[in-house]
């Protein structure tokens, strides 16, 4: 790949005074992110209303960044699609096409690293291990190859976005708060920003940092477990960052921002859906306006783990509802072609998994 700067990495005003030297102006600055993100033409050639030295500057002096779709794969459950995108190193990365209730809008699910650190014992993902942070323009990419095939096929349009992918976007927090940038940008991919949804597992200082900025994304907080010890053993981030502190931090984006955070709670057959849990949601929600969202446990090859029996999601529903814990089910899709949530992780690290398997039987 090129060393020069990718152009799906700015916005017109971050790349207007890299283009100042020709004399560019902010309106042609902002016909060149248009051309490339919004309309997904990778030839500046074909830039209109730019004059040609501005035109063959930014040809010189910048590249477009290609991701290629390794695999596609349709559910034969539901309109979700799963893309296996390989980047520029040849890395894979897996990202989610999501059917929105209305027809014709669609949500991206995103990956922000390739693998994970997070080491969460549910999850796919968490067995990859960590390779890389992804950068900006390989965040905005992984969108504008959907949106590039939605327009082409007349199915509909990007209407939202969601870092619930692989990876831990606050331990890539500047890359993603500049993706966040272009993601909402008028002539980038002009998605509301409050249709964007910043997940994570609960890094306190990034959560921190995300409420001190002006910005109109929402968060979600995947909760697993109220009580420490059984979210401890779960989710490894809780020795460092424990839960009750997770929630302050939270507590503070949402009196800052206004915006009602996105609690998530993966439902562990026989773990985390017992009375004693409900109680201890009540309790660590009691000051924090929320909505509970539960999501039953994706099977993933390998986990010793099981989805709660349907008694056991309904009597848990109910406790929560009893104890005045607002709370709604979410349908997790795409579970035939390993999309749904806790499920992403490449062909690659799955192979990994099974021969380290079979050498340890």
């Amino acid at each position: 790949m090129s060393d020069r700067p990718v152009l799906q990495g700015f916005t017109p005003e971050r790349l207007e005074p890299l283009l100042s030297p020709v004399g560019a102006s902010l309106a042609e600055c902002r016909r060149i992110v248009a051309h490339v993100i919004q309309r997904g033409n990778d030839d500046l050639r074909e830039v209109s209303q730019v004059r040609a030295p501005v035109r063959n500057a930014a040809t010189r002096e910048f590249s477009v960044g290609r991701m290629t779709v390794h695999e596609r794969h349709a559910s034969q459950l539901d309109p979700f699609v799963k893309y296996v995108m390989k980047c520029h190193d040849g890395a894979e990365i897996e990202t989610v096409r999501i059917p929105l209730e209305k027809p014709g809008r669609f949500s991206v699910c995103v990956s922000s690293q390739v693998g994970c650190a997070m080491g969460c014992t549910f999850c796919a993902t968490g067995r990859m291990g960590f390779a890389r942070n992804l950068e900006a323009w390989e965040i905005v990419e992984q969108i504008r190859i959907v949106a590039r095939e939605l327009r082409a096929s007349g199915e509909g349009r990007v209407h939202g976005v969601v870092f619930q992918g692989m990876g831990e976007p606050m331990h890539n927090l500047d890359n993603v708060l500049q993706a966040l940038e272009i993601i909402s940008n008028p002539c980038g991919l002009a998605v509301d920003g409050r249709n964007v949804t910043v997940c994570t597992v609960g890094i306190v200082p990034g959560i921190e940092r995300l409420a001190s900025i002006k910005t109109r994304v929402r968060l979600g907080i995947s909760v697993t477990s109220a009580r420490s010890m059984v979210r401890r053993s779960l989710v490894p981030s809780e020795g460092k960052y424990p839960i009750r502190e997770v929630i302050r931090a939270a507590k503070t984006f949402y009196e800052r921002s206004g915006h009602l955070v996105m609690l998530a709670y993966a439902l562990l057959g026989g773990i985390n859906t017992t009375a004693d849990e409900a109680e201890a949601i009540a309790e660590l929600l009691r000051e924090m306006p929320a909505r509970l969202s539960l999501i039953e446990w994706n099977p993933v090859e390998g986990l010793p783990y099981r989805p709660p029996t349907e008694e056991e999601r309904a009597s848990f529903h109910d406790a929560l509802a009893k104890l005045g814990v607002p709370v709604v089910r979410r349908y997790s899709g795409g579970k035939d072609i390993g999309a749904a949530c806790g499920q992403l992780a490449t062909a690659t690290s799955r192979d990994d998994v099974r021969a380290a398997r079979s050498t340890t039987v």
